[in-house]
């Protein structure tokens, strides 16, 4: 019996269509038996190695941006949580060589200008003769540029300096009256002589009018502007400088403003700031000595001040109070805090003299009043004895046209007005770096006459407080290169540095944030698509399987047709069946 072929032809196509089947699923997907197996060097990638990474590797780029963002992050969290600006500025801010605040302080720079106005008495005789009140006439101003710097410089171990003034006064022609305009004014050295002497002995008071009379000695003098500020001649002048002992010696010349020019002979020493920010730039001794000698007992000889040029700053001391002393005050001016302005873009604290500072019988001026029974040891509100400065010459200081004085001051004379915009006294200082912005301080010198009847060259000259002149000193602007250090170090850099704080802590964040997005999106989409991959697969597959199936049905049962058995002798004889 011949045998049947269908079984075997069966089994034949079966493993055909496997074979065609798995080759067909390779060609068209390149599924390889492990998903995750390397490229095999010919250069195409297969379709799901490409969704996932095969070692998990970060790319350059993205390694890049988690570098940057992590710098950034630390570098804002760095910056939020140390006070590098702090540390900065108050580096600088020491009085030390080398530093921008010793710079500033050492040699300003700044236009600093003294402006004086004198009072020409236009009624001599008038006054003298019928009792009329002084009629002043107002003459100025005249303007000089003040070059100052800080000389005989020594650094001490103790947190201080020690130095000297050098003052050069230079007139400015096109900012002022001419100087060699004509002054009526009281004789100052006759006039300071007869007051002395005028609860003396009438013998004293005989041997001080014969000289006068002798000299030829008068009332009012006639000077110009500049001899009166910057010096003229005076026979009694001369005389108390060749006989006095020389603590108590004047120059040789009579001159309102004669001192000021040159090196000056007081020796400062300040707090540096080495010791600490809250008396930075105060004064520590004057002349060796940690009082005044011109005064006997505290506040009032107490010199814990600043020099005008930097102070303690409130960022530190949170006080709304500082102090200032000049030499031509003869004492400690007390500076109360008004409030806050803002000049060239920089905030600054306005501060104006406390209200009762030449009030003397308050607690705190009353030590200046030596004689409370006698009104120039204890004169009315609104002036200040500074006398023991001035070679005990009658003089008092008062603001410019008796400002917040007793009104009896201003009454007694003609032609002074007084305004707070133009005699006031104020200081603009940075709060955070202690450094003037700007300043006016702003006082009149006055003659404390007193009635000499023995005397007679003056015996007709009555007593009263007579203004002689008023000046103006401050600092007109600061100079470019400062304004920027302080504009940047207090305006710029308090709004830059937070910002730039938090924007590198958010720009790192943001940037972290998107590299982890990412990398986690692309790891899921990667196991999703994966998924989807292999059930498309599958489905391909059955679809492929099916097809081909039929495909390989309908062919080989078309070849079956045409062929015979004897054109078939190579197919392999089934293996579960024995041969006949």
């Amino acid at each position: 019996m011949a045998p049947n072929p269908a079984p075997r032809l069966t089994r034949q196509i079966t493993k055909q269509y496997m074979k065609v089947g798995q080759s067909a699923k390779n060609r068209l997907f390149g599924v390889a038996p492990q998903i995750f197996q390397r490229d095999n060097g010919s250069g195409d990638k297969r379709p799901l190695n490409m969704l996932v990474s095969e070692r998990g590797r970060m790319s350059s780029v993205k390694l890049a941006i988690v570098v940057i963002g992590a710098f950034l992050l630390a570098v804002g969290i760095l910056l939020s949580s140390v006070p590098w600006l702090d540390l900065i500025i108050s580096k600088n801010l020491k009085l030390w060589n080398g530093t921008l605040a010793y710079s500033y302080w050492q040699r300003p720079g700044v236009i600093r200008l003294t402006k004086v106005w004198v009072f020409n008495m236009t009624n001599p005789d008038g006054f003298l003769n019928y009792g009329e009140k002084p009629r002043l006439q107002e003459i100025g101003p005249f303007v000089y540029r003040e070059d100052m710097e800080k000389v005989n410089i020594a650094f001490h171990d103790n947190g201080t300096v020690t130095f000297q003034h050098r003052k050069i006064l230079r007139f400015v022609p096109e900012m002022s009256v001419d100087r060699n305009t004509k002054i009526v004014l009281p004789n100052i050295p006759l006039l300071t002589l007869s007051t002395h002497v005028s609860s003396s002995f009438p013998l004293v008071q005989f041997v001080v009018s014969t000289g006068a009379r002798t000299l030829g000695l008068k009332p009012f003098v006639s000077l110009t502007a500049d001899q009166l500020l910057f010096g003229y001649d005076d026979t009694l002048v001369k005389l108390a400088h060749n006989l006095f002992p020389r603590h108590l010696r004047p120059q040789a010349q009579m001159g309102l403003l004669l001192g000021r020019n040159g090196t000056l002979d007081e020796v400062s020493t300040l707090h540096t700031g080495q010791e600490g920010m809250d008396k930075f730039g105060y004064i520590d001794t004057l002349n060796g000595r940690k009082d005044l000698p011109y005064w006997k007992s505290p506040p009032c000889n107490a010199i814990t001040a600043s020099e005008g040029s930097v102070w303690p700053p409130r960022a530190v001391t949170g006080s709304d109070t500082v102090a200032v002393y000049d030499k031509d005050l003869c004492r400690v001016l007390p500076l109360q805090r008004r409030g806050s302005s803002t000049e060239n873009g920089i905030l600054s604290d306005y501060y104006t003299p406390a209200d009762d500072a030449f009030t003397p019988t308050t607690p705190e001026n009353i030590c200046f009043c030596e004689n409370p029974d006698s009104p120039e040891s204890c004169p009315p509100k609104g002036l200040q004895n500074i006398a023991p400065c001035q070679y005990e010459a009658p003089v008092y200081l008062s603001y410019p046209h008796f400002l917040n004085g007793d009104p009896s001051l201003a009454e007694a004379v003609e032609g002074l007005k007084a305004d707070v915009a133009q005699h006031g006294t104020y200081f603009k200082i940075q709060p955070k770096l202690g450094v003037t912005i700007s300043a006016k301080v702003r006082v009149q010198a006055n003659l404390w006459v007193r009635n000499a009847a023995h005397v007679g060259a003056v015996s007709k000259f009555p007593t009263i407080v007579f203004p002689l002149m008023w000046l103006e000193e401050g600092v007109e602007e600061l100079t470019p290169s400062i304004l920027r250090w302080v504009y940047l170090a207090t305006t710029v850099a308090e709004t830059a540095l937070p910002v730039a704080t938090y924007a590198a802590i958010v720009l790192g964040l943001v940037l972290l944030a998107a590299v982890f997005v990412q990398s986690y999106r692309k790891v899921v989409f990667t196991k999703e698509t994966l998924q989807k991959g292999r059930e498309k697969l599958r489905r391909g597959s059955s679809f492929l399987v099916n097809g081909q199936h039929r495909l390989l049905i309908l062919r080989d049962s078309y070849s079956l047709l045409n062929t015979t058995p004897e054109d078939t002798p190579d197919m392999d004889p089934d293996p579960g069946r024995d041969s006949p």
